[in-house]
């Protein structure tokens, strides 16, 4: 614990992910110079020259709060995050790769011989005629190389050690940031495993909200490039796919302010145990037939349903990842 002359200590992590989540702590602008102000950062290797050795030295539990994003996809990341585990009080799972498993988490289509295959031998750009792949260690006149171990399946943060708290987004918006660093910082802090968000359905703080039929019939899915899409209308209403039924609310509806359909990226409600199921059976209820010949018309208008669907939260849905067994059966009936 930290004594009272101390700044509290926090520190940033970047596992599987874009790096858009850093990005989001910059675009604080000159808020972030209040949080600066009231912590001292004792790691945060994107942005400052920290070395994995400066966390070891560190006594286990004197971190007050680690901000993590990013999916776990290697054993570098697993081994980071269990170590800032140990040395910190709370952990955050900052961002909807971390939340959920995110877009790295759509990795889980495949598994690592299918990506390596892809990558490294098919490609049309790859010129690789020894078929050489990446290996955890290499050793060439004495010298040896160890590379992080290059996992079959992306994990989220909770699957890999215990998470405290997470905050929602890709990326998290700048007043969701800022009000759960005062959260954390205030000592009120909310029951363990809060997501540090508003818990209600993106809908019911969307600018278009009055615009949505009572009752809402679909026979046609429409994508954002095949339609002009009206600027005050709903969206759904439109026939554009939109998860703001399904959505947590907090992110200020950008993605709809820019007339843009919401993808879903801070997850579900705290009622949902399963976002994709969730907004599937969303779409059902509005889907306009019961025959199963028009339902399948209507329903091929969205072409990556799993991509839709679990953009952000395959990882950590009841599917967690496809099963390869059953793929390459497939595959091989196709050949």
């Amino acid at each position: 614990m930290t004594s009272s002359s101390e700044k509290p200590k926090v520190a940033f992590y970047w596992c599987a992910s874009c790096g858009g989540c850093e990005e989001a702590v910059v675009d604080l602008a000159e808020k972030i110079l209040d949080v600066v102000g009231a912590v001292d950062i004792v790691f945060w290797p994107v942005a400052l020259d920290f070395k994995r050795a400066d966390v070891e030295a560190l006594p286990d539990g004197s971190i007050l709060a680690s901000f993590i994003n990013g999916a776990v996809r290697t054993s570098e990341q697993e081994e980071m995050v269990r170590l800032l585990r140990r040395k910190s009080q709370l952990l955050i799972a900052f961002g909807a790769c971390a939340h959920m498993g995110g877009i790295p988490g759509l990795g889980n289509l495949w598994d690592r011989q299918h990506i390596f295959q892809k990558v490294y031998l098919e490609s049309p750009s790859t010129v690789n005629p020894d078929g050489v792949l990446p290996q955890v260690e290499y050793e060439e006149d004495g010298r040896k190389v160890v590379l992080p171990e290059f996992y079959d399946t992306v994990r989220s943060l909770d699957q890999v050690v215990e998470v405290d708290y997470y905050i929602p987004g890709c990326a998290p918006t700048p007043p969701v940031i800022l009000n759960a660093v005062q959260t954390l910082l205030s000592g009120q802090l909310p029951p363990k495993g809060t997501v540090l968000a508003p818990d209600r359905a993106l809908c019911e703080e969307c600018p278009r909200k009055d615009t949505k039929p009572e009752k809402l019939i679909l026979t046609e899915f429409k994508r954002p490039h095949e339609i002009l899409i009206d600027e005050e209308k709903c969206l759904l209403a439109q026939g554009v796919l939109c998860m703001g039924p399904a959505t947590r609310a907090g992110c200020e509806a950008l993605c709809i302010k820019g007339n843009m359909p919401c993808t879903g990226c801070f997850g579900p409600t705290s009622r949902v145990r399963d976002f994709g199921a969730k907004i599937l059976s969303a779409v059902a209820s509005i889907t306009g037939s019961n025959e199963e010949s028009e339902l399948e018309r209507i329903l091929s208008q969205i072409p990556d349903p799993v991509g839709t669907f679990y953009r952000y939260s395959l990882p950590a849905s009841l599917l967690r990842r496809r099963r390869m067994a059953a793929m390459v059966q497939r595959e091989s009936e196709r050949q």
